[in-house]
């Protein structure tokens, strides 16, 4: 008995020292991160970071004029930490936490794609047969356009539907919460332009918010549900998130911990948030949640899930449909997925999905399945992406990330 005592003393002993130098070794490189920022420069290689002097995430923030940051960083497809900086609202002082809620507005769209094709899997929808046919509340107006080709689900997915945008984003009369075929249709109380095909679906591509919410009314005709609900019974729940919703306002709790957008001065402003458009840009998550999402999708990726998606239908996902002009990326070779952004090829490839809301949100989603690494970068400002492009490098030079 003495002699197992004693070995569970060393045991014990040794353990403490491999976990102090385990977090020793962490907090090492999250101060390499903290003080290794540069000045973002596109079609830039990491390696060349070498050459400019190093500036901290404070200093980045302050120039930026960002108040509040909240980054979730994956290694080995688990989350290795998670930390915030600075503030909610230029207008008080409470902190950011890693369970403060932002808005992850365009990035929304990875998201929309997961329940799209979890439709696709279970043999609700095709991604290649014209949406009309499963449309029922309102359809996609035909035209010259649309002649010989239909608009299909991997085209919306893709962003090759031929749907404008619109210019000028959704807006809505005050106090009004116009459906979402009326925002469809643009007819008041929504302000925004209607839907429209302004070329042949699939001869080209052209970003398209419109599009996603002609997914989200695909979803919710098929369903008979909410969107808000088919994402909580996907995705949310399987999951275990804690602070994910498409809902907003948020409830009284949750209130209290959501960032407050700010806009290029680094003003506060009350969120704009559509009341029932949300598939372009509506969750509310915070960072180590969207991890949640994005450890998900690699693992299902490689074959070592399946509680979302299958390989084969993740795969899919990640399958380049075409290559993007790189003009519009920087000069950054990029193509298109379903619902993600695509660089690299075969096993080397990573995904990402930026997003921006107005008046001043971000969230930059980033990963590796190969290597199952990756990140989210959530901020309060409406120069937070540019930021993420500073602190992306710093993150992938210290995880020798490929």
């Amino acid at each position: 008995m003495k002699r197992l005592s004693f070995l569970l003393i060393v045991l014990l002993a040794i353990w403490s020292c491999s976990s102090d130098k385990t977090n020793e070794q962490l907090l090492h490189k999250i101060d390499n991160i903290e003080n290794g920022l540069v000045s973002f420069m596109p079609g830039a290689q990491i390696d060349s970071a070498e050459t400019q002097a190093a500036m901290s995430l404070s200093e980045r923030m302050n120039l930026h004029k960002i108040p509040g940051v909240s980054v979730a960083v994956i290694n080995d497809f688990k989350i290795e930490w998670a930390k915030a900086y600075g503030i909610l609202s230029a207008e008080s002082a409470e902190p950011v936490t890693t369970e403060s809620i932002f808005e992850a507005a365009s990035s929304t769209k990875m998201l929309v794609a997961v329940l799209a094709l979890d439709f696709v899997e279970r043999g609700l929808l095709d991604l290649d047969r014209d949406v009309n046919e499963y449309l029922k509340s309102w359809k996609i107006p035909e035209n010259d356009f649309t002649r010989e080709n239909k608009v299909t689900l991997r085209l919306l997915l893709t962003h090759q539907s031929g749907l404008n945008r619109p210019d000028g984003g959704f807006s809505w009369e005050d106090d009004s919460s116009p459906t979402l075929v009326q925002v469809l249709n643009g007819e008041l109380p929504a302000q925004n332009q209607p839907a429209k095909i302004e070329f042949v679906p699939g001869s080209s591509w052209q970003y398209s918010n419109m599009g996603y919410l002609v997914i989200q009314l695909l979803l919710e005709d098929i369903s008979g549900k909410p969107l808000t609900q088919i994402a909580r019974e996907i995705v949310f729940s399987p999951l275990g998130t804690k602070s994910s919703t498409l809902e907003h306002p948020l409830d009284a709790q949750s209130g209290k911990k959501e960032a407050v957008p700010h806009d290029a001065d680094g003003n506060a402003h009350a969120p704009v948030m559509h009341p029932t458009a949300l598939a372009q840009g509506g969750l509310m998550t915070t960072p180590s949640d969207f991890a949640l999402l994005a450890i998900e999708l690699m693992r299902a990726n490689q074959g070592e899930s399946d509680q979302i998606l299958s390989q084969n239908m993740m795969q899919s996902m990640f399958h380049k449909e075409l290559d993007l002009d790189p003009a519009i990326f920087g000069g950054i070779p990029v193509g298109q997925g379903m619902g993600v952004f695509l660089q690299g090829d075969d096993q080397g490839f990573t995904f990402a999905h930026p997003g921006d809301n107005y008046p001043g949100s971000s969230c930059w989603v980033e990963g590796s399945p190969a290597t199952g690494k990756a990140i989210v970068i959530m901020t309060n400002g409406a120069m937070g992406n540019l930021l993420a492009m500073e602190i992306l490098p710093a993150v992938k030079r210290e995880y020798n990330w490929p």
